[in-house]
């Protein structure tokens, strides 16, 4: 049986804004755009899980944001690569929260290493995280949207290298961002019939902990004249934070985007123009 997206242009612009009463599961939510993605989530009144690999990152997330919105946030760990443990989260947010209404597929991992050089262990731990995760956390979310039959909403942390080629070493991560962004597009097609909507969001490259540890990793300086040097502001003239990512992920969760499905939408101060 179809299921329609309703028709919300009688709403309010609050209203359309409100996450009020829905249930959410963010991943990698730990830290870094994850967290920020979290944040803007409560704030807007849904209910969350935070889940992430660390439970310990997971736990002080959690607490933080019910510090301010008590009893509306919980902890979770999960594995993104692995489906027991993507299905515990999903079952935990049913089971804590009465429901999923928003998937947040946002974990991921980008090592560089030179095409030369990448190991296919290398190579398979990156799409698993990047693209199987995609995959799992979205099939165990429509799952349960299903069952509701409520519709709802998924969304895919892409990147700008799901459009492009990037830097030298990230070949993994710009094939796995490519397989995002299309199964972004294929699952919206499968889905649709069932009111879900699926949604992906392409950041450019934003300063976090997960993001400085990479580039240290790699050998990049990291004083902030270097920096710039290497992550060059787009046309908007200044690096990006996470919230700014956050607030286009709350874009695609909310209603003002319920005419949507499919596109991923670019969150790159113009990089890619």
């Amino acid at each position: 049986m179809q299921v329609s997206v309703p028709d919300v242009s009688s709403r309010s612009l609050a209203e359309l804004v409100s996450l009020s009463g829905r249930r959410a599961v963010v991943t990698g939510a730990g830290r870094g755009l994850g967290r920020a993605i979290a944040e803007r989530m409560a704030e807007a009144g849904a209910d969350v899980v935070v889940a992430d690999i660390e439970q310990g990152l997971a736990d002080a997330a959690a607490e933080d944001l019910n510090a301010r919105r008590p009893g509306s946030v919980v902890a979770a760990h999960i594995d993104v690569t692995d489906a027991g443990s993507v299905v515990a989260a999903a079952d935990l947010a049913v089971r804590e929260l009465g429901g999923v209404d928003i998937w947040v597929n946002n974990a991921g991992i980008f090592p560089s290493v030179p095409a030369l050089e990448m190991s296919e262990k290398t190579w398979d731990e990156v799409f698993a995280v990047n693209t199987r995760g995609v995959f799992l956390g979205s099939r165990e979310a429509a799952r349960r949207m299903r069952e509701a039959g409520n519709g709802g909403v998924i969304v895919n942390v892409v990147s700008t290298a799901g459009f492009r080629g990037t830097a030298p070493g990230l070949a993994a991560y710009v094939g796995s961002k490519h397989a995002a962004r299309g199964l972004t597009r294929q699952l919206a097609l499968e889905f649709a019939p069932l009111g879900i909507r699926v949604l992906g969001v392409a950041p450019t490259f934003v300063p976090t902990e997960g993001n400085m540890a990479a580039a240290a990793e790699a050998g990049l300086p990291l004083d902030p004249e270097s920096l710039m040097s290497v992550m060059k502001p787009g046309p908007l003239g200044r690096l990006g934070v996470p919230d700014d990512i956050a607030r286009v992920v709350l874009f695609c969760a909310s209603d003002l985007s319920a005419f949507m499905t499919g596109s991923t939408l670019l969150a790159d101060a113009g990089e890619t123009i």
